[in-house]
């Protein structure tokens, strides 16, 4: 029994201040990233630190076509739980800014190329603070406009950009794309299905394995998606897999292609709910969901969360949850809707 609930907690975990600008220089080396390289933009390597003093690393891509004193809207980008810039956040940034704006992929703390230690964990204050973080570094870059920024948010930091809304009053428009809540899923379970009880075992043995991570001076991980296929896990897992650990979007550094989250990162997202104050934001809110996601009530419950003229929930139609990382085979990505909804919100 208590297997079963470690694993129905922890199925979320597989799935998915200083403003110390360090360095931006022109990424000459090889294309790392799963998605073709665009001629219509500059790519830049930048890193800079969160209020917690770790370094984040990022992905600037700059419009080709763009003067050099130019002033331009800017949209910090993160996601999915689990991925790099190097996959979904980055393939977004580049086609945003193939339409006008300058955009910053980020790895979040812990993850990536990005700093911290001990590696793979996750926390709701820290990963909602990185969203901040990217925005303290574009107000202070010469040529973006610091009133135009925006954030975009895929999978859990989806539920993290919107928390990042909640608190961060310079964000002035913020998208989020198949979201997640990980605190919600972590603490309740896939549609709410763990109870107090269940909750209550789940933290006891997370707390011994806290016992057991000091003593033995590591980290255990959660379990990761399978490295084979049966054909008996649920459709959702199946498409993590197509996407996570196949040549579509395998990575070395992500951590659901190859890696495994900190196990006790569970108890900081059982006990700490976001969105908390989502219906105080003032600024304009996009959740754009697939049709057919399993994870399509986080969005909805985010949506109903909201108050006033300032939101959207945008469905699209024969879409699952993995199809709007990189669009699918279905091309399910609408770019268009979410490029008009920063255009008329961050000018």
């Amino acid at each position: 029994m208590l297997k079963k609930l470690l694993v129905l907690g922890l199925s979320a975990l597989f799935i998915i201040g200083s403003m110390n600008i360090a360095s931006a220089k022109s990424c000459n080396c090889k294309w790392d990233k799963v998605f073709p390289k665009s001629e219509k933009v500059n790519v830049e390597r930048v890193t800079f630190k969160n209020r917690f003093g770790i370094e984040l690393a990022g992905d600037l891509y700059i419009p080709k076509a763009m003067n050099k004193d130019d002033k331009l809207p800017a949209i910090a980008i993160s996601g999915p739980f689990g991925a790099v810039k190097e996959q979904s956040s980055g393939l977004y940034a580049q086609t945003l800014a193939e339409r006008g704006f300058i955009t910053l992929a980020f790895d979040p703390s812990y993850t990536g190329e990005s700093k911290g230690t001990p590696r793979h964990v996750a926390s709701p204050d820290i990963n909602t603070e990185d969203f901040s973080a990217a925005v303290d570094y574009l107000s202070n870059n010469k040529n973006v406009n610091p009133d135009r920024i925006g954030i975009l948010g895929i999978c859990g930091f989806g539920g993290f950009a919107i928390n990042a809304a909640a608190i961060d009053t310079r964000i002035k428009a913020t998208t989020a794309v198949t979201m997640y809540d990980m605190t919600r899923v972590s603490a309740k379970g896939y549609n709410d299905s763990v109870d107090e009880n269940a909750r209550y075992e789940m933290k006891q043995a997370l707390n011994k394995q806290r016992t057991e991570d000091f003593k033995n001076g590591n980290y255990k991980g959660a379990d990761g998606l399978p490295e084979k296929l049966t054909g008996n896990e649920p459709l959702f897992v199946q498409q993590y897999f197509d996407y996570y650990k196949t040549k579509r979007g395998f990575h070395s550094r992500s951590i659901n292609s190859n890696g495994k989250w900190n196990m006790t990162s569970s108890l900081s997202l059982i006990n700490q709910p976001i969105l908390q104050y989502a219906n105080e934001i003032r600024t304009p809110v996009l959740i754009v969901h697939g049709e057919n996601a399993h994870s399509r009530y986080f969005g909805e419950t985010a949506y109903h969360k909201l108050k006033g003229d300032n939101k959207e929930l945008f469905i699209v139609k024969g879409a699952n949850h993995v199809d709007l990382y990189d669009g699918g085979d279905k091309n399910a990505i609408p770019f268009d809707k979410i490029e008009s909804f920063y255009k008329e919100n961050l000018k």
